[in-house]
């Protein structure tokens, strides 16, 4: 009897239910759109121009996310996962050529999505991937420093503020010149993979980059429209 009544009770839990087919392909709709409508027109884009693009309700778009801010930070969560199965690929390749691979990886990101690009590096909302992606970074420049295909004084600092410097180029020039981040990269990664010394110049030192690229982003927040409001 006791083991009856167990068996009973088991099957009067309730399971775990897994998202409705509708619900899933809704979240998808919604993501891309907003990838889509915040790549045009910028962090201040309404919920209402995502749900149009989306071709769904704005309630909708509110049931799964609260405010445009969750939006945006699962959609740079996703970008994020993006960048780090691009930098994982590129590490799989062993002969020093990861680096390049995957800071054009980068330059294609940016550009896509220049108008909110300086949140993917420094907003954080999936801060353990942030801080994953850094790491890749300096595996991949050791690599490179490795094989060659970076010269013995290139350091991590310099491949930093290049990828920052990509990225202020590509939100600066995107709209009227969306390729010259290209440009930008062949003529650093030429001075870079240089057997000389690249400049007089002291490099960023480790302590440096740790006050500018902290182990925790400083957090930015996206304009947040509430579901009263729209």
């Amino acid at each position: 009897m006791p083991a009856k009544r167990s068996t009973e009770q088991t099957r009067g839990r309730s399971a775990p239910r897994a998202p409705r087919r509708d619900a899933v392909r809704n979240d998808k709709l919604v993501l891309q759109a907003a990838r889509e409508v915040l790549g045009e027109c910028g962090i201040d884009a309404g919920m209402e121009q995502i749900a149009t693009r989306a071709g769904v309700g704005v309630g909708t778009i509110y049931r799964r996310f609260p405010s445009k801010e969750a939006l945006v930070d699962e959609l740079i969560r996703l970008v994020m996962d993006e960048l780090d199965t691009a930098a994982r690929a590129a590490l799989a390749d062993d002969d020093g050529t990861g680096l390049e691979q995957f800071l054009r990886a980068l330059g294609r990101s940016f550009i896509e999505h220049r108008r909110y690009a300086g949140l993917m590096l420094a907003r954080g909302s999936d801060e353990d991937t942030t801080r994953q992606v850094r790491c890749h970074i300096a595996a991949l420049t050791d690599n490179a420093r490795a094989a060659g295909t970076l010269g013995p004084t290139a350091t991590l600092g310099d491949v930093i503020a290049l990828v920052w410097s990509m990225r202020a180029l590509a939100e600066t020039t995107g709209d009227v010149a969306p390729d010259i981040w290209q440009r930008h990269l062949d003529i650093h990664l030429a001075g870079l993979r240089s057997p000389a010394p690249i400049s007089r110049q002291p490099p960023l030192t480790d302590r440096q980059l740790a006050r500018l690229a902290p182990r925790t982003p400083r957090r930015q927040t996206a304009p947040t429209t509430s579901k009263e409001g729209s």
